[in-house]
């Protein structure tokens, strides 16, 4: 029993570029996959995602199931993602590459139908999430963007302060007093 907890199936060397080039792949493909997979998850996005993890598995551990393979697995896959995220805090090339760029899908209270297309967003999801922002739909916005990360962000339109409705009063007034 203890010979299968330190026993490796697969050498050090190919456990390594194993979980290397899973890695790497699995960020091509959420990076081609949008950036509605990474944080406006529906149901489906969900489902494919836990699938993913489980697709990928065996890919990763090979013929190995041992307690040293899994850890020396976690520890090339922990550094592998410090590298990466410390190359896109050095480097803005390499984050936009990486993470891609925002994409404004409301300007000047204007939806831009083409870029919720492109993202796959739709009309309806795009008004639960300002909903959940505590705005009170489109007409309410300025600016709605997606970030590389998937979240999404709104601009509210400027409101008028107190001491603006008090100065649009006192024109009212005048011209009425006139």
């Amino acid at each position: 029993m203890l010979h299968d907890l330190v026993h490796m199936g697969v050498p050090p060397g190919e456990k390594a570029l194993r979980t290397v080039a899973v890695y790497l792949a699995l960020l091509l493909l959420l990076r081609v996959g949008g950036k509605r997979q990474l944080a406006q998850m529906n149901t489906f996005d969900l489902i494919v995602l836990l699938l993913l993890s489980n697709v990928v598995q065996n890919a990763v551990i090979g013929n190995d199931n041992s307690l040293v393979g899994g850890l020396l697995g976690a520890a090339v896959l922990v550094a592998a993602n410090y590298l990466i995220v410390r190359a896109t805090f050095l480097h803005a090339l390499v984050t936009r590459i990486l993470q891609g760029s925002p994409t404004t899908l409301v300007h000047n209270g204007q939806v831009d139908d083409r870029a919720l297309r492109h993202e796959l967003i739709t009309r309806a999801e795009l008004d639960a999430v300002l909903r959940r922002q505590g705005v009170d739909g489109l007409g309410a916005v300025e600016e709605v963007v997606i970030e590389p990360e998937g979240s999404i962000s709104a601009t509210q339109k400027p409101q008028p302060s107190l001491q603006d409705v008090l100065d649009a009063l006192q024109r009212i007034e005048a011209r009425l007093a006139v």
